[in-house]
């Protein structure tokens, strides 16, 4: 199980494309009302169908899926980030207390009918997971070793959501019945404003991101190296824990919090690839989670139909053995990096 296969930068890249133009192809089609693949080829470029036809792909499916590769697409670049970063297999935004973080700020907003903006909502969710993790951080002392922020991470994720649970002990039942499927990670009754809502975060931090290939090559020498070369390693980790936390926050804003993306998007892709390389790495951990997310989301509105398991379930209940599996793998072939 698990057995590791090595390929190439493109012939990667060329798979993780297919995989996400079949899971766009897969998601239109599935739902109600169902279409065959011929209704779906003249739909999309003929414009046929009937009116329910195209309002269910249009406004109803492709939105979702928008949205969900976007969000995928944010946390597999934040897995990075906080992994090759912190030189921890193990960091992410569900484990540093930044998911949770920015939940307890959303759970305080939606119960106490906080009159907040819907535009400025990933503002004040930015606010808690940089409460979240920056508490982690500086518990931790400056050891990143996987105990310490393991145990730490826990131990604030337990208190916020403690928190959370106390808030919703306050709310009236509309408030909590929404907070609680927000809080399980929900694509549900996503439409192009929630899209709207979440691109401009995108096109801000992923850039951004994607400016770190040079440092986070350099960090995996370890920090007297970094330093002998002119990086300053305190700085850089600073940076990335911003940006990480910019995009957790503004995913957990539109989508709640979507656990375990973050954490195995990496390791799929290093598990596969030949060599380390941030350049590639970060690009391909994007396309991973885009495909990751969006995939869980069709398991989530399909299996059950018409009812729908919110994603987050899905994302725990399939992320959980293959981290398991990853790091059994990992543990019996080399030490921990």
């Amino acid at each position: 199980m698990f057995k590791k296969v090595k390929i190439g930068g493109f012939p990667l890249f060329f798979t993780l494309i297919s995989m996400m133009l079949a899971v766009l192809a897969v998601g239109m089609k599935y739902g109600y009302p169902e279409l065959s693949w011929a209704g779906l080829h003249q739909l999309l470029f003929y414009n046929g169908g009937t009116e329910l036809e195209r309002i269910s792909v249009f406004e109803v499916r492709l939105p979702r899926i928008v949205v969900g590769a976007i969000a995928g697409a944010m946390l597999g670049l934040c897995g990075v980030l906080l992994q090759d970063g912190l030189r921890n297999s193990l960091a992410g935004p569900e484990l540093l207390g930044v998911s949770s973080g920015a939940s307890f700020v959303m759970a305080l907003i939606t119960v106490l009918h906080v009159p907040v903006s819907y535009e400025l909502q990933p503002w004040f969710a930015l606010l808690g997971g940089f409460i979240g993790g920056g508490i982690v951080i500086l518990a931790a002392g400056g050891r990143h070793g996987s105990i310490h922020f393991i145990l730490i991470g826990a131990a604030v994720t337990a208190i916020m959501n403690g928190l959370v649970v106390w808030i919703i002990t306050m709310g009236t039942s509309n408030s909590t019945s929404l907070l609680f499927t927000f809080l399980m990670g929900s694509l549900a009754n996503r439409n192009w404003s929630h899209v709207a809502n979440l691109a401009p975060w995108a096109l801000v931090t992923i850039p951004l991101a994607l400016c770190f290939v040079r440092s986070l090559n350099v960090l995996r020498l370890g920090n007297e190296t970094a330093e002998g070369v002119g990086l300053n390693v305190g700085r850089i980790r600073v940076c990335l824990l911003i940006v990480s936390c910019a995009m957790t926050a503004a995913v957990v804003s539109q989508c709640g919090p979507i656990g375990y993306i973050a954490l195995i998007a990496p390791h799929l892709v290093r598990s596969v690839m030949q060599e380390y390389n941030a350049k590639t790495v970060l690009p391909f951990s994007a396309l991973m989670g885009a495909i990751l997310l969006s995939g869980a989301d069709i398991l989530a509105r399909t299996v059950f139909m018409p009812r729908e398991v919110p994603v987050g379930l899905w994302t725990t209940l399939i992320g959980g053995p293959i981290l398991i599996g990853l790091f059994a793998r990992k543990m019996g072939g080399r030490p921990e990096q």
